[in-house]
This record gives structure tokens, C-alpha cells and sequence, in this order.
């Protein structure tokens, strides 16, 4: 059913991997939800999954204190330190000691109800199957998804839910789907159980590991998919395609990481929005045959590929803070979730100040895509 704010005739959240970043997901959500913008269907990868997991698994009207529920559990310190709010870093250095100095709490602790270290560790004491072969053990992950997400509201139908993860054996990249799965908090799981620091997750006698690891992004899944419609896309990313050239050992390894879990969505934005365009004219094209040679096979079997559906892309890119480093994916303090939260909040709220975002493109354009990020050229 089209959203009564949009002419659209659906509204799709994509929700980008990227670990203790995602609480700029949930910021964006509360800019969406207060703007009465509320998705037909939630599409997500790792973190993204969990964030995409307790926004279909809610009514609209309690999500975002679930999200912040969610958020504000696993942010907590692991031994009982207490965030001040008020105090405030704003020396760079400063701040980005702090980061360290938390990551390496979360290195040795763990995040509270998310994971926690293996004890004893496994290289001093080998894993004997594939569901322990892990730094660290994520199974309290699964109660708090129980007590936070109704799974019988996910497989109802009120919305789509897509979570993707990789087969191990085959390396077969998989969506679970609320069309055609029963959802369990397994599959959420399974969805970010990235190697080495969370085991395999076994799903009716398969293993599965964190989607990310092929492609970070559902929005592929989603462009794919049947029938199309007319839609738009929020796609919120949280590692960003482009970026400075790296001088340090440690900004290389930011950099690979920003690289790798990308996955290049410009490049996949503009091959539908060429393939789009290709639909439109091979449309425009056939209706203009004569009966004769639009009755053939051949434009029988084009005709299948046609449409002159539109779609507005929206990118909402997480910009990494230079104090944030190699951690910045695995640092889930207090603190840096209530920035994250802030930033992605703010950004939704700037991109929704451009009425076009909410307009349906020309059918001849087919897609448009927004990216309103205050460093972009």
C-alpha cells in the first residue's frame, strides 16, 4: 500500500553492516518516523539486520524507544563505569584516547547482552564445532532480540523483512525473507556472525556467516525484486565509498574497511539507474510495433523485462569522525552511540528538508538519487 506522505507506492529502509556504527541507523529511523515516513519494507545486513529486526518486530508507535532500548543495553560499560552526559571532549586527541581506551574494554569485555569473550579463549583451548569457532560467544544476543522483537509481528505480513547472510559451505550469498521464511532470531544472528570474532550460526542443519562478507548492502536485493513498484529508498549507509587518501598504517586499514564494506552502492545505483532507463525506452519501443511483430517471442520474452516504474535512492552515509580510527566499528560506549545517534538524526532531517526527495521522479528519468551529505561537492 503507497504511504499517505508519499506518492510512492512503497518505502524501503536499507540498513548497511557496520557494528557499534548502527546506532546511526537508529537515528536516521527517528527523523523518518517523526516524519511520519514509515517503511513497507525493512532490508538490513548485520547490525543493520538487528536494527531492521526490532523495527518490523514493533508497532510504529513503540520502535524508536526500542531502537533506543536496544542501544542504550548493549552501550553500557561491561563493568559497571557510569556515562557522565555532561562532560564533554572536545580536544580531538582527547577524544580519541578515550575511543581507544574503550575499544580495548570492549576487546576484553565485551558488550553487555550482545557477546562476551570465550572462556578460555580459543587458542588455548580449540573450538570442537563450527558454532564455538569464535573470539567471542554472541548468544546473549538472542534473548535480547527476544524481549525486544515480537517475531510472530515479522512473519505476520504487516511488513517485508529481508536479512541476508553467506552459506559457508556453498559461499552462497542467502536473504531470508519474511515472504518465504518463518523468522527466528537465528536468522537475525546468522546475519551478523562475522569471522573470526562470532561463530558460524546454524539454521535447519546449515551454517551461515555475516552477510557483509560478500555484499554489506540489501540494496540489490531490493531493486531486484518483483513485482517493481514505485519506490523509495532510504539507503543508510554506515562506511563511506569515498575517501582521503591514507598516510599511516592505521588509516589504511580505516580505509580497507571502508572499501571493502561499501560495497560500492554508487556503482550499483548507476547500473539501475541505466538498466532503468533501458526498461523505459524498450517500452516506449514496443508499443510503437505493429501487431504483427509485437505478438513474436521476441517481444513477447522484452516485454517481461519492460516497465516505466520510478524509484528516489536517498543515501544517508555515516562521516567518520578522525578520533574514531580502527575501532570505530566495535567501540560501543555510551558515548559514541549518542554521537552516532545524533549524527544520523541530524542528516535525516537535513536530506528531508528537500521537498524533491518525496517526489516521484519523471518516468522518462526512471531514478533519482539524493545524497545530501554536507561534505559532498
Amino acid at each position: 500500500m503507497p504511504q499517505n506522505r508519499t506518492p510512492f507506492e512503497q518505502t524501503v529502509l536499507l540498513l548497511q553492516g557496520g557494528g557499534a556504527l548502527g546506532s546511526y541507523q537508529a537515528g536516521v529511523y527517528q527523523a523518518l518516523a517523526e516524519a511520519d515516513l514509515h517503511p513497507d519494507w525493512v532490508a538490513g545486513i548485520s547490525i543493520g539486520a538487528i536494527n531492521s529486526a526490532i523495527i518490523a518486530g514493533n508497532p510504529p508507535d513503540q520502535r524508536v524507544a526500542r531502537l533506543r532500548d536496544f542501544w542504550e543495553t548493549v552501550s553500557a560499560s561491561p563493568l559497571g563505569i557510569p556515562y557522565f552526559k555532561s562532560i564533554e571532549l572536545k580536544d580531538e586527541a582527547n577524544h580519541q584516547f578515550v575511543n581507544q581506551m574503550r575499544a580495548v574494554n570492549i576487546l576484553f569485555f565485551g558488550a553487555p547482552n550482545f557477546f562476551v569473550p570465550r572462556m578460555p579463549p580459543p587458542v588455548f583451548w580449540p573450538a570442537s564445532s563450527p558454532n564455538k569457532a569464535s573470539y567471542y560467544d554472541n548468544s546473549p544476543l538472542k534473548a535480547t532480540l527476544e524481549r525486544l522483537v515480537d517475531f510472530d509481528r515479522i512473519n505476520s505480513g504487516k511488513m517485508r523483512f529481508s536479512v541476508g547472510a553467506v552459506d559457508i559451505c556453498t559461499g552462497n550469498f542467502t536473504y531470508f525473507d519474511s515472504t518465504d521464511h518463518q523468522i527466528r532470531a537465528e536468522h537475525i544472528i546468522a546475519s551478523g556472525s562475522l569471522p573470526p570474532g562470532f561463530a558460524a550460526t546454524e539454521i535447519d542443519g546449515q551454517y551461515y556467516w555475516d552477510g557483509g562478507l560478500i555484499s554489506n548492502t540489501p540494496l540489490q536485493w531490493v531493486l531486484d525484486a518483483r513485482p517493481r513498484r514505485d519506490t523509495l529508498a532510504f539507503q543508510v549507509d554506515l562506511w563511506n565509498a569515498r575517501g582521503e587518501l591514507p598516510k599511516d598504517l592505521i588509516e589504511v586499514e580505516v580505509r580497507q574497511k571502508e572499501i571493502v564494506y561499501s560495497s560500492r552502492n554508487r556503482a550499483a545505483t548507476d547500473q539501475y539507474r541505466k538498466m532503468q532507463k533501458l526498461r523505459i525506452a524498450a517500452a516506449n519501443l514496443i508499443s510503437k510495433l505493429p501487431p504483427e511483430l509485437r505478438d513474436s517471442d521476441d517481444a513477447k520474452l522484452l516485454e517481461d523485462e519492460t516497465d516505466d516504474k520510478v524509484c528516489n535512492i536517498v543515501h544517508l552515509i555515516y562521516r567518520t569522525m578522525a578520533y574514531e580510527g580502527i575501532a570505530k566499528d566495535f567501540e560501543f560506549s555510551r558515548r559514541t552511540m549518542e554521537e552516532h545517534w545524533k549524527s544520523g538524526y541530524h542528516n535525516a532531517r537535513h536530506t528531508l528538508e528537500n521537498p524533491e526527495v518525496l517526489e516521484l521522479p519523471d518516468r522518462l528519468e526512471g531514478v533519482r538519487t539524493f545524497d545530501l551529505g554536507e561534505d559532498e561537492p
